[in-house]
């Protein structure tokens, strides 16, 4: 006997049934678009009334699953957004507390430590008073750090200390100082941004200077080694360079045993504790290798053009002794340079939290469609809000310093590194309307590669350590508080207008002639 129509009816909604978890993806091939759209059609004329019914109940499902895909979507990025709030609340609390201990507990420290290296180097603020010092003109930082547990034999180190200020045009406007930047051990930490002049002022002057270079390049080789031998004898400075950069000079000649550098992931970990400056000698890419190695606070940047194309080189390598000179008397001018902070989070992790190791990228990260000839489709969200699928070759999430590079040939706008803000760019987008946006850095941005997605999603962090995304995994974006400061050679606006003219030739053509038809 055959199986009545209700029965029939009610295997098919077993087989719909939900999976023991209790939800069924938005983008599952159950319910993908194309059966969707099958099930909404209007019923043929003369069909089971029973078949209508079932239709309607079906239709009535889809709706129900579009809704809990969107409330999940938004509660995993309101998760985000408040682990987020959470650990900047936390570093501020551990800040708090520090100074309070340091104020309180250890001032008998301090005042041994000042006055064992009173010979050696000025004073540091006074640290019992600080309102003195820091009440009318900028920042200062007042911690004094010790190189691990010191020998008999080892002498202090001190962390050179230095104070920020705020003007425009001219003018000091210190009104949001406290609001905008930090201090903790005499690092630079953002919990908000200013697009003004910075002015960098030494309040001690600096004693270890981290030095890095372009490899495989004899020019920058020679100038290395004039600028170590100008450092240690003129300056009396402790000089790093990194391992490579040692051997190749221990191999020129044995004079350079004085040089430091370091062993394992670790010791480059602790270099923003013993680095007062960093100077770099090559392009654009040796500023990017140089932020890279520094997961937390940067020290001032000094980059010096010796590559083909420097957007953030504004230093030229024949006048270095005039430039570093310039700068270890101070103040000099500099400028913020926002990081973006990512996370990759797999379609297998428990929670929000479950991430992999974070990567600190300085112009931008970019979500490609790799080797695969299908494109590239990608769910992106802003906070709680639904931005759009991109679908095309990919997308750019960049800095505003990263503004002048992959983003800018993908057709965004040049933005002033200053301004704070991340660019949000298609790659070749299948759609003609798909324009760039500009989204402000207080946003969380996450792309994730949905099920029904035909291929996967490569993403690259600063054009390197390129990760696989496969369908269910997603990239959190947001801004680092760790900013990455360059120094200036003339000012935040003159060197950014500089670098655009001189670099990309910007709105360069011939004048027009004076001569010919004028309005009458």
């Amino acid at each position: 006997m055959a199986p009545s129509k209700n029965n029939s009816s009610e295997n098919v909604s077993m087989s719909c049934s939900l999976p023991e978890n209790g939800f069924i993806g938005p983008l599952s091939p159950l319910f993908s678009e194309k059966a969707v759209h099958e099930l909404l059609q209007p019923p043929v004329l003369g069909s089971d009334d029973h078949l209508i019914e079932f239709s309607e109940a079906l239709r009535t499902v889809a709706k129900a699953l579009r809704r809990a895909a969107e409330g999940k979507a938004s509660a995993q990025a309101e998760a985000a957004e408040w682990k987020r709030k959470y650990e900047l609340e936390r570093a501020r609390s551990l800040q708090l507390e520090y100074k309070e201990q340091a104020c309180g507990g250890h001032q008998g420290d301090f005042r041994d430590v000042q006055t064992d290296n009173s010979i050696n180097q000025p004073a540091l603020c006074n640290v019992e008073q600080p309102e003195r010092c820091c009440g009318r003109n900028g920042i200062c930082s007042h911690d004094v750090l010790r190189d691990g547990e010191p020998s008999s034999n080892s002498r202090v180190l001190r962390k050179a200390s230095f104070k920020l200020s705020w003007y425009c045009k001219g003018e000091q406007s210190d009104q949001h100082k406290h609001d905008i930047v930090s201090f903790e051990r005499g690092n630079i930490t953002t919990a908000e941004r200013s697009s003004k002049q910075i002015s960098l002022k030494w309040e001690s002057h600096p004693q270890t200077v981290l030095i890095l270079t372009k490899p495989n390049s004899i020019s920058v080789q020679i100038l290395c080694i004039e600028l170590v031998r100008w450092l240690r004898e003129q300056k009396k400075l402790a000089i790093y360079v990194e391992p490579r950069v040692k051997m190749e000079l221990l191999t020129e000649s044995s004079y350079f045993g004085f040089l430091e550098t370091w062993k394992d992931e670790k010791e480059i970990s602790l270099l923003h504790t013993k680095v007062d400056l960093v100077v770099t000698l090559g392009g654009d890419g040796t500023v990017l290798w140089a932020a890279s190695m520094f997961k937390g606070p940067v020290p001032p940047v000094v980059p010096f053009s010796l590559g083909s194309l420097g957007f953030m080189t504004p230093f030229h390598s024949e006048h270095y002794k005039e430039c570093l000179e310039s700068i270890l008397k101070g103040p000099i001018s500099i400028t913020l340079r926002h990081r973006l902070l990512c996370h990759v989070i797999r379609d297998a992790a428990k929670n929000e939290y479950d991430t992999e190791e974070p990567i600190l990228v300085l112009n931008e990260v970019t979500i490609d469609r790799g080797i695969s000839s299908f494109l590239t489709n990608l769910e992106c969200y802003c906070d709680n809000s639904f931005v759009t699928c991109v679908q095309g070759d990919g997308l750019i999430l960049s800095t505003t310093s990263g503004s002048t590079a992959y983003s800018l040939a993908a057709g965004g706008s040049m933005v002033h590194p200053q301004v704070p803000g991340i660019l949000f760019t298609p790659i070749c987008p299948h759609s003609l309307s798909f324009r760039p946006l500009i989204l402000p850095e207080h946003v969380t941005l996450r792309v994730q590669v949905p099920f029904n997605s035909r291929s996967s999603a490569w993403a690259s962090f600063d054009g390197k350590d390129r990760k696989k995304l496969e369908a269910g995994d997603a990239l959190v974006c947001s801004m680092a508080p760790w900013p990455v400061p360059t120094a200036c050679q003339v000012d935040s606006t003159s060197d950014f207008l500089h670098s655009i003219h001189e670099g990309l030739h910007w709105n360069l053509r011939k004048t027009q002639s004076f001569d010919g038809p004028r309005d009458s």
